[in-house]
């Protein structure tokens, strides 16, 4: 049977919505936001504030093993940080060889090592070392830099330096996010290795996921932000029962009371503000909300019209009047 799993995305899927939408179901296992590695030994707070599930044995409320993802350009502080990682008994252990954002490219990060297959080998290979056989260790990589010219040799390089699968985003560090995603290429790719290759890239819908399937050869498919615009795409997939916007409600409420108990108030209206930008896309009752939200700013306020439009019902009075404790707020 495939595997769905969700990806990671920084700035987008927290714990807090990774713990949504794995409650909400249908995915195998995904990976967290990244951790980035300089020059330093992290400690071990660090970890479990990126990845909290690493205190909840490494997966989330709903029992989704959730992965932690390094990121960084130097092969022995790489390892050095794996080895600390190894003892919190994580999910999985994943290097990120895919982030196109500027800030980590200028610092050597991400998809920036696309051009140096023999620094990816490097890097894995020392990583590799340290995680035992029975930690699941795999590398998420794009096409490459601006073109795919290097994508075979890259997918080798890891394949030899010991990780166990591979998932490939469809698009250079140059495409960003702009459709299409390259999946013929991917296809390229899994034919060149032997180790399992997952898919990644574009899919929004149950027809997309059937339709990278086909184009890429893989059976195993990562989503990312087309699980944040559709909570029940996973579920949907797997032929589960679709409740529509009622289904999803719930899960708004549940982000929202996780937010205001973890975020300054300040920003928590953004964070709530951002998921409902890309939950229009499939409901229209998010676009409704999302246009009443847009010009409050007060995280008080946005409590009241939440609970006017009913979006907060379903929680228990008890644990809605609790303020936030200022101790865990970030």
């Amino acid at each position: 049977m495939s595997r769905i799993l969700l990806a990671p995305m920084e700035g987008l899927a927290d714990h807090l919505l990774r713990g949504v939408l794995t409650g909400i179901g249908g995915y195998d296992w995904g990976i967290c936001e990244f951790v980035r590695v300089s020059n330093s030994l992290l400690p071990v707070k660090t970890y479990e504030r990126i990845c909290p599930e690493l205190t909840t044995g490494g997966k989330t409320l709903a029992g989704t093993p959730m992965r932690v993802q390094l990121l960084g350009s130097d092969p022995a502080m790489m390892a050095e940080n794996a080895r600390r990682l190894v003892t919190l008994n994580p999910a999985g252990i994943d290097l990120n060889f895919g982030c196109p954002a500027p800030t980590v490219n200028r610092h050597r990060g991400g998809a920036a090592l696309l051009g140096e297959p023999e620094l990816l080998h490097a890097i894995t290979a020392a990583v590799r070392a340290v995680v035992p056989a029975g930690i699941p260790f795999t590398a998420k990589m794009r096409l490459g830099i601006d073109d795919t010219s290097r994508a075979v040799d890259n997918a080798q390089a890891l394949q030899a330096a010991g990780i166990d699968e591979l998932i490939v985003h469809g698009r250079t560090k140059a495409d960003g996010y702009r459709p299409p995603a390259r999946w013929e290429w991917i296809d390229r790719v899994r034919q060149a290795i032997v180790i399992p290759l997952i898919a990644n890239g574009e899919v929004w819908t149950v027809e997309d996921f059937r339709n990278c399937q086909q184009a890429t050869g893989c059976a195993d498919i990562m989503i990312g932000r087309g699980a944040i615009a559709d909570p029940l795409l996973a579920r949907r997939v797997r032929g589960g029962a679709d409740d529509g916007w009622a289904a999803v409600l719930p899960g708004v409420a549940e982000y929202w009371l996780g937010v205001r108990r973890k975020v300054l108030p300040e920003h928590a209206g953004g964070r709530l503000k951002q998921w409902l930008a890309l939950l229009r896309r499939n409901y229209p009752q998010a676009g409704v909300l999302y246009q009443q939200l847009r010009p409050v700013r007060a995280a008080e306020d946005i409590d009241r019209l939440l609970l006017a439009a009913g979006v907060l019902a379903a929680l228990p009075a008890v644990v809605w009047s609790a303020p936030p404790s200022s101790s865990n707020l970030h």
